[in-house]
């Protein structure tokens, strides 16, 4: 049966490409599901970079990375409710859609995927090319909420991963990481970078961690292999007198920024480096002949596909990942929430709760 639906519903409507001027806490009619869909009463969802920097328009060009542009490399399309780490119960379904989903708790996959041959296969995705999870509710494809309620984790833990872990996973599987292999993975404190090292451990490399002096206890429970301190001397140094002749096989970054030169440095001949975000700064130091002369493998990845969310779900199932819930904030207090957020003075992630 159908719960109740009311017409309308607390949202968080970003307004435009700016500051945290453009978020407005407000009404807004909730939505209907369409045909295929299903409509979630959201629990929790969790903050991401992109929302940020598709908000602050710092996604730059090919030729220009000052350029002001949103996701895709395009103009933003405003106004939008973000947040794609959505928790959510089903409360009603679409055309097509077995009613007996209502009630379901569920963890949203927020890519929608398209014609494989046409921008990567990416269709769009909750909180970019549709409404999203910071609000009371939200719709998306039925095949993209995949049931939870036998997994022991809060809302709020569970909001912790979609974004993250299927990015990372994306670049793992991309890099080819395998059993037994040296990863060296940058910002091992944030979301992503601590989703590598996680997800890296779960099939059975190895890693070499990259984070800051405040963070070295909290990154340690990890299980990292090493620790290099990227605040507390040479990193190359660090890393090499860490491993004491063990070759890298893999760099996984998220970072970019000064510390790129190292990591290729670092790497074994014929190692791979992938990546999949640049808040350490998108423009890096880069000597073409490091590529060549090793004969070095270069990935990017952006999100991830279907098959990277089931892995995702099978790790979460096997009790394989730790969620890394660093706080909560009701959705009233969403700009509270997203300038601790973009200050990084926390380990883990944040999470919003609508209806507190």
């Amino acid at each position: 049966m159908t719960e109740k639906i009311p017409a309308t519903m607390k949202a968080v409507v970003t307004r435009g490409h700016g500051g945290f001027e453009m978020l407005d806490y407000t009404d807004v009619p909730v939505p209907k599901p369409a045909a295929g869909e299903v409509l979630l009463r959201v629990l929790a969802c969790g903050l991401n970079n992109t929302d940020v920097w598709n908000r602050e328009a710092r996604y730059g060009t090919d030729r220009d990375p000052e350029a002001r542009t949103g996701v895709g490399r395009t103009e933003g399309r405003w106004p939008r409710i973000q947040g794609c780490d959505v928790v959510g119960r089903i409360a009603a379904v679409g055309a097509g859609v077995d009613a007996s989903r209502v009630g379901e708790r569920v963890l949203c996959n927020f890519v929608v995927y398209g014609d494989p041959n046409v921008n990567l296969g990416f269709a769009g995705s909750l909180g970019s090319g549709r409404d999203g999870g910071y609000a009371e509710y939200t719709t998306l494809p039925a095949e993209n909420a995949y049931k939870v309620d036998d997994v022991p984790l809060s809302d709020a833990e569970l909001a912790t991963f979609p974004c993250a872990y299927i990015t990372a996973q994306h670049m793992l599987d991309e890099a080819g990481v395998k059993a037994g292999e040296m990863v060296v993975v940058t910002g091992a404190s944030g979301g992503a970078g601590s989703a590598v090292v996680q997800l890296a451990h779960a099939r059975g490399a190895e890693t070499i961690a990259v984070t800051s002096a405040r963070w070295r206890d909290d990154v340690a429970k990890l299980g990292p292999k090493h620790i290099v301190l990227r605040d507390q001397g040479d990193l190359y140094e660090q890393a090499t007198a860490a491993l004491k002749g063990r070759a890298v096989d893999v760099a996984a970054d998220v970072v970019g920024g000064p510390a790129f030169r190292d990591l290729l440095a670092l790497l074994r001949p014929g190692g791979r480096y992938v990546t999949a975000g640049a808040i350490g700064g998108p423009v890096v130091p880069f000597d073409i002949r490091t590529l060549y002369l090793k004969k070095l493998t270069f990935y990017g990845v952006s999100i991830g596909y279907r098959k990277h969310f089931d892995a995702l779900v099978g790790y979460i199932r096997a009790g394989k990942l730790k969620p890394l819930l660093a706080k909560t904030y009701p959705l009233a207090q969403f700009r509270t929430a997203q300038e601790l957020f973009v200050s990084k003075d926390f380990f883990g992630n944040i999470v919003v709760i609508p209806g507190t």
